[in-house]
C-alpha cells in the first residue's frame, strides 16, 4: 500500500441511532443524519484549513 497523504477523515455510525459522527483531521467533530451534509462539512472544514506552522524562535 502506498501512502499518498496525511489527511484522514472519519465517518462513523453512532450505534442505536440513525446519526453519523464525522471527525476532521484536526480533531473537530460534527454529528449529522445526512452523509452528504457530513462529507460537505468535512471536506470544507474550515475553508482553507491547513495546520499552523510553528512560531519561529529568535536565536
Amino acid at each position: 500500500m502506498t501512502k499518498t497523504g496525511t489527511t484522514v477523515y472519519r465517518v462513523r455510525w453512532i450505534p442505536g441511532t440513525d446519526r453519523l459522527l464525522g471527525t476532521c483531521h484536526c480533531g473537530a467533530t460534527r454529528e449529522a443524519s445526512d452523509p452528504i451534509e457530513l462529507w460537505t462539512w468535512l471536506l470544507g472544514h474550515p475553508y482553507g484549513h491547513y495546520p499552523v506552522p510553528p512560531a519561529r524562535v529568535p536565536s
